[in-house]
């Protein structure tokens, strides 16, 4: 791998997280099949994605030097 990036952007780290309460879930007695485990994914990935945009603009914001 040639490039890094934050585990809270990473799409294998949320499928997995899903995949567990997708499974936590069947044992409640709910069921979701795989098409609503990818769909959850990627909303979850989008609203991470955008959340951290908006903080980092706020950082940007709130920051007391100047970028040189």
């Amino acid at each position: 791998m040639d490039g890094s990036k934050p585990w809270y952007l990473s799409r294998t780290v949320w499928a997995s997280l899903v995949t567990v309460a997708a499974a936590v879930g069947g044992l409640m007695g709910r069921s979701v099949g795989l098409a609503e485990q990818m769909l959850l994914t990627d909303a979850l990935l989008q609203i991470v994605t955008a959340v951290s945009g908006v903080v980092a603009v706020m950082g940007r914001f709130a920051a007391t030097a100047k970028i040189s």
